[in-house]
């Protein structure tokens, strides 16, 4: 078999281990018992296991980015777009639960390096969303004042971008599982975009709320 399927059949073994287990009660063991192979290939093709671990993160990481950028439709209005990568995500971490785990609880919790791993990931799609967002406002503007004002800073879009994101990852424990109760990848997706969107239409009309003592400008 070649190196490079032998590899990534190891590193499927890792990510389920690492998910289900936990980074310190994963043993390399289990993990080569899973992939089908010996511990001595494991560490011959990985090392140690903080660079398995490492391995499957940056793995993980790169596969959730690449399928939201697929997912996005990148010729359609702002508003489509947003909700084409926003189903481009829920769709890939109903169909990677193990993946999504490890990234949104492992890595995390053992912290350091990894963690890090994950950080640049949620910085590359916050930066995705911010230009979405940013987007729209321009499009709005362009439509003339009939249609809204545009009036959205970058300190806003970037805000707004990290709390869709935020929200997106919390409502992604419980999309992709019909049969626990959690909504489907495209529920989930028209869920964010009702809560979010609406209330983006409203702020780009000069629409903001007020708590009665004092409104941002």
């Amino acid at each position: 078999m070649p190196r490079a399927v032998r590899e990534q059949q190891m590193l499927d073994a890792a990510v389920r281990t690492f998910a289900r287990r936990g980074y310190r009660n994963a043993s390399m063991d289990d993990i080569a018992e899973q992939a089908g192979v010996s511990k001595p290939l494991v560490y011959l093709y990985l090392h140690s296991k903080d660079e398995l671990f490492a391995a499957c993160i940056r793995r993980e990481a790169a596969s959730l980015v690449a399928a939201i950028r697929a997912a996005v439709e990148h010729d359609a209005p702002a508003d489509r777009r947003l909700w084409s990568g926003l189903h481009g995500f829920f769709a890939h971490t109903a169909e990677h639960p193990d993946g999504w785990v490890l990234l949104h609880v492992q890595a995390r919790t053992h912290g350091g390096p990894f963690a890090q791993e994950v950080v640049a990931m949620r910085a590359e799609i916050v930066e995705f969303v911010t230009q979405a967002l940013t987007a729209a406002a321009r499009e709005n503007a362009r439509c003339g004042s009939a249609r809204g004002t545009g009036r959205i800073t970058g300190g806003e879009a970037s805000g707004l971008a990290y709390a869709l994101v935020g929200a997106a990852e919390s409502l992604a424990e419980w999309a992709g599982d019909p049969a626990g109760g959690g909504p489907s990848a495209e529920e989930a997706a028209a869920t964010l975009m009702n809560f979010a969107w609406t209330g983006l239409g409203s702020l780009m009309r000069g629409e903001r709320w007020s708590s009665g003592e004092h409104t941002p400008a």
